[in-house]
């Protein structure tokens, strides 16, 4: 009987792991794409992306437009948030008033409520509130100023907060809603070259991780949703050294970028996640997703430290061949 037993849970164990080294996001995730909701069910309902310019943003508004979700895009370019725009509509299930340009910079904390009357003043409501505005970095600890600290952790996380804010009193009034943040897989594994960027999703996973206890008794859903690299046109604007220094490193000739995902299918992924209301989803194609499951669930903190250095070196002897940070 307990060879049985045994034999059970080995099998069970093989398939996991041959489903894992398959997938390109978490098992969890994986399963709900086959078995679960697809983003269609969220057909009607108003979704409110920043960051909706370019990226992973442009890519999941396409993709929402396609399930006939009623959309607000915002960022601070206006004209590329018209193009997006004007792709959503031929693309997808919308028509000219369910698409909602708003202009908006995560770091002027002041016109966020502002913002969110205006959405409530166009659509009545808002049921998804999509944090995705941000920015990378690529530079190492001591070569990144305080100034450029400061500029990542008010954009990836106070920006995200601040929105939210705004947007918070809204969806308890009604009793229900969902937020979802684009944080990264470098918030689950500190990343070298991008000590801020870390600390930035870190500090996400805190804020928001608290907040979703915090709404335990409100039918109002909190998703952490974590790609890891993405064919992307943000690799562009990484932060290098200062807030006004970028990379000159094409992102298409990158060694750390030679396996992304393409940014279609992880805005599939994300619009899984959101339809099937999950707290936490990974995003990535291998060997980046094999990297959680290590950190997380490896019973030898050793062995999972050995392999973390091991990550690190390759990561930072290819970062300073970049001349910028030579």
């Amino acid at each position: 009987m307990l060879e049985l037993v045994v034999s059970g849970f080995l099998l069970v164990l093989l398939v996991q792991v041959v489903r894992l080294f398959l997938s390109d996001g978490d098992l969890s995730l994986m399963w709900y794409e086959r078995f679960g909701k697809t983003p269609d069910q969220l057909a009607g309902k108003v979704v409110w992306i920043t960051g909706a310019s370019s990226g992973i943003g442009e890519a999941l508004a396409v993709e929402l437009s396609r399930a006939g979700v009623k959309l607000v895009l915002s960022a601070r370019r206006e004209d590329e948030l018209r193009r997006v725009k004007q792709t959503c509509l031929g693309t997808g299930k919308v028509s000219d008033s369910d698409v909602l340009v708003l202009p908006l910079d995560s770091v002027a904390f002041d016109t966020h409520a502002g913002c969110v009357e205006q959405v409530l003043a166009h659509f009545g409501r808002i049921d998804v509130l999509v944090n995705n505005s941000g920015r990378g970095q690529r530079s190492v600890f001591w070569q990144t100023s305080l100034a450029g600290d400061r500029h990542i952790f008010e954009l990836n996380v106070l920006g995200q907060v601040s929105l939210t804010k705004a947007v918070l009193p809204h969806m308890m009034e009604r009793g229900e809603g969902q937020i979802m943040v684009t944080s990264s897989l470098s918030g689950i594994i500190p990343t070298p070259a991008g000590s801020a960027y870390s600390g930035s999703k870190f500090a996400v996973h805190g804020f928001f991780g608290a907040l979703r206890a915090e709404l335990h008794s409100y039918d109002i859903n909190i998703l952490l949703a974590c790609p890891g690299p993405v064919i992307s046109n943000a690799g562009k604007n990484v932060l290098v050294g200062e807030p006004d220094k970028t990379s000159t490193l094409d992102p298409t000739k990158d060694p750390l970028h030679s396996n992304d995902m393409p940014t279609a299918r992880c805005a599939r992924l994300l619009a899984v996640g959101m339809a099937n209301r999950l707290d936490e989803i990974w995003v990535a194609r291998h060997p980046y997703l094999l990297y959680p499951y290590l950190r997380s669930y490896l019973p030898v903190p050793a062995l999972e430290r050995r392999m973390s250095k091991t990550f690190a070196k390759r990561r930072m002897k290819i970062v300073m061949q970049d001349k910028k940070m030579q």
